[in-house]
This record gives structure tokens, C-alpha cells and sequence, in this order.
């Protein structure tokens, strides 16, 4: 009874993870106006938001080790839904800069936490149906501020719902805090470890490098897919730009899906059949976008099933975590994965379109398919190097 209560808070949990990470982009177009800053600027809040991830993402073992998974997750919660008061109240861009750094700590330590509490102690379906219900969350926050803008109101009030909606959530984690305690897989894996590992020693177990590169790729692939997708469609395709907003919702509706239907497949697949099953759909969804032609139907059955390619690859990437590299490890490796996925987010993105803006879009296809073929490659080479280890 209490794993299945804790399942649940952590559901709510990646909701309210995912409800700020689209609240940005969908405010930014009537924000930076009242602000007074370029448009441009945008970029620079979502660096400092995913540099603060990286950063809490690399120290959360340590923390989580010294404090616990429960208590790290409503602090972690608690400085999100600060920090989302602090951009309600703040009228200056510097202002929204400083409320930016808790707001990237914060989220890179309990997404760390809660991914490897789950790896650790679920079955490889609530893995996916986590990740579905991050989506549902990062969903969820546009339209609480499109609600708020339709209605002549300022975005601020949107980022303050969302506060309160945060800290209702922070008021249930600490009441819940002796459940943690109480669960009877507490104190297993990650507790048993006697000592954090150096860097150096970590990247000498098997396959760890690979797995880091594999991360990065697959988020590169989803941030780059998702950020590009409209300026490939019209500057390629010819689609008119609110048509190509439009065509790559579905792709993250591929994404949401996926990962509800991923939940089931499970049943029958392990992780790495998932992983592989994953980006064939992937390479089937660019092969797709590189058909002849711009008919509307081709285009997006191609986003779409690339979306529903991304969706199984990160949830079973994370859950074979503690079968790859031990449980005693997991927590710290899960740490660095995230702050490496975090990294592939905040680098890849920009490259591709400086890349792009000095040749031309029509490289979309192919650049995220070589990426697709060296994450394909280390993937594979993390499972003969893990099953060699094992012997």
C-alpha cells in the first residue's frame, strides 16, 4: 500500500516537473515586450534554467545520499515553486535571471531523484508512464498561461497558478516524508554504498562513456527535432508557418502517446528491445520526411513517428540504469546522465541552427540521422560492454 502511494505522489511529482518547462516559450512572445528585452534574450533564461540542471543533476547522489529521496524531492519542489513566485513578481529581465538559477536546481535534482528511486523499485512500465505524465504536465502549462493571456490578464498571474499549484504539491511532499521511510525498499541500493566514486574511477566501469554519449544523442535528437521541426517545414516544405506549429504538436503527441503505449509493450519487452524498437521508428520517421513530395499526410506520419520513436528510448534508457552499472552506482550514473542529457539540450539545439542558418534547413534530415546512427552505435556498444563485464 505505501509503494503504491509513493507511485502516485511521484506521478504528481513529474507533472508539476513538467508544468514550468513549457511556461517560458509560451509567455516569452508578451514577455519580453513588457520587459523591455530583446527577443532574443529568451535564450539566455533557458542556458541559465539548464545550466543550474546540470549543475544540481551532477551533486544530486552525494545530496541524496545525505538527505534521502523524499526530503531532496520537497526541497527540490519547494525551490521550483519559489522560484516560479519570483518570476511572477519580477519586472526586470535581470530579475527573471536571478529566479532562473533555483529554477534550473531544482528541477535537475529531483528529476535525478526520482528517476533512479523509480528504476530502482518499479517495473520498467511506470518508467514510461512517468515520462507520459511529465508530458502531460509540460502540456498542462501552456495552456494555463494561454488561459490567462486570452483573458487580457499578464503572464505573471499564469507563473503565480502555477506557484501555487507548485506549493500545494511541497505541502503534500513533507506531509508525506515518513512514507519514504516506511517503504520497505528504502535503504536498499543506494544507501549501500560505501563511498562516492571519483570521476575517474566511475568512467572506468564498463560502458559508462558510452551510455553518456548515448544520452546526449537522444536528447539532441528530441530538443533539435522539436526546437527545428517548423522551420524545416516552411523553409523546406513550404508550409505556412501556422500550419507548421500545428504539424509539430503532433510530434510531441507522438511523444505522450508513445510513452502511454510503451507502459504496456514492457509487458512483453525489455529495455533494450524498446530502446532498438525505438529508433527503427525514428529512422522510419526520417526516411519519411526525405520521401519526395510535400504532402501534408507524409509530413506528419513523419513527425509523428518520429515522436513515437522518442518515446520509449529515454524511460528505458533510465530504468536499465541500476541492471547496466549495479544499484549501489545507479544514483550517482543517473546523475551525470541527466546533467549529460541536460548538456545535448542546451548545445545541440543552437549548433544545428547556426549550421543551418550558413547552409541550408534541408540538412534537418540528415544531421539528426547521423546523430541517430552514433547514439545507435554507442548504445549497442554500452550492452556488449555491460554483458562482457557480467560474463
Amino acid at each position: 500500500m505505501i509503494a503504491v502511494l509513493l507511485l502516485l505522489l511521484i506521478y504528481l511529482a513529474f507533472i508539476s516537473l513538467g508544468l514550468p518547462d513549457a511556461l517560458l516559450g509560451s509567455a516569452w512572445p508578451s514577455m519580453y515586450g513588457a520587459l523591455g528585452a530583446p527577443l532574443h534574450y529568451a535564450g539566455i533564461l533557458a542556458m541559465i534554467i539548464a545550466g543550474g540542471t546540470v549543475v544540481s543533476s551532477i551533486f544530486s547522489e552525494r545530496l541524496i545520499r545525505r538527505l534521502g529521496t523524499g526530503l531532496i524531492t520537497a526541497l527540490s519542489v519547494f525551490m521550483t515553486a519559489a522560484a516560479l513566485f519570483g518570476f511572477s513578481l519580477s519586472h526586470t529581465f535581470i530579475g527573471l535571471c536571478f529566479c532562473a538559477i533555483p529554477l534550473g536546481l531544482g528541477a535537475g535534482s529531483v528529476d535525478a531523484a526520482l528517476n533512479n528511486y523509480v528504476a530502482l523499485h518499479y517495473k520498467a512500465r511506470h518508467m514510461s508512464w512517468l515520462h507520459c505524465f511529465w508530458g502531460i504536465g509540460a502540456s498542462t502549462g501552456p495552456l494555463i498561461m494561454a488561459a490567462y493571456l486570452t483573458g487580457g490578464r499578464p503572464w505573471n498571474a499564469a507563473y503565480r497558478t502555477v506557484g501555487v499549484i507548485q506549493f500545494c504539491l511541497v505541502l503534500l511532499l513533507f506531509i508525506s516524508l515518513p512514507l519514504w521511510g516506511k517503504h520497505r525498499l528504502e535503504a536498499t541500493a543506494a544507501q549501500k554504498q560505501k563511498r562516492s566514486l571519483s570521476y575517474r574511477e566511475l568512467f572506468k566501469i564498463p560502458g559508462v562513456k558510452q551510455i553518456l554519449v548515448t544520452f546526449f544523442c537522444y536528447c539532441s535528437i528530441e530538443q533539435i527535432t522539436g526546437l527545428w521541426g517548423s522551420s524545416y517545414l516552411v523553409r523546406v516544405k513550404n508550409a505556412a508557418p501556422d500550419s507548421a506549429a500545428r504539424w509539430i504538436a503532433l510530434y510531441y503527441g507522438g511523444i505522450t502517446a508513445g510513452r502511454f503505449i510503451a507502459g504496456f509493450l514492457t509487458m512483453k519487452l525489455n529495455n533494450r528491445q524498446m530502446v532498438r524498437l525505438g529508433q527503427g521508428l525514428i529512422a522510419g520517421g526520417i526516411i519519411t520526411l526525405l520521401l519526395p513530395g510535400n504532402s501534408t499526410i507524409t509530413l506528419l506520419l513523419g513527425f509523428f513517428i518520429i515522436g513515437l520513436g522518442c518515446a520509449p528510448i529515454y524511460p528505458s534508457l533510465l530504468h536499465e540504469t541500476p541492471e547496466n552499472f549495479g544499484s549501489e552506482y545507479s544514483q550517482m550514473i543517473m546523475g551525470i546522465q541527466m546533467a549529460t542529457a541536460y548538456i545535448g539540450i542546451t548545445v545541440m539545439p543552437p549548433l544545428f541552427g547556426w549550421i543551418a542558418s550558413h547552409t541550408n534547413f534541408v540538412i534537418f534530415p540528415g544531421f539528426i540521422g547521423v546523430i541517430l546512427v552514433l547514439k545507435i552505435i554507442m548504445s549497442e556498444t554500452v550492452n556488449k560492454k555491460v554483458d562482457t563485464a557480467k560474463g
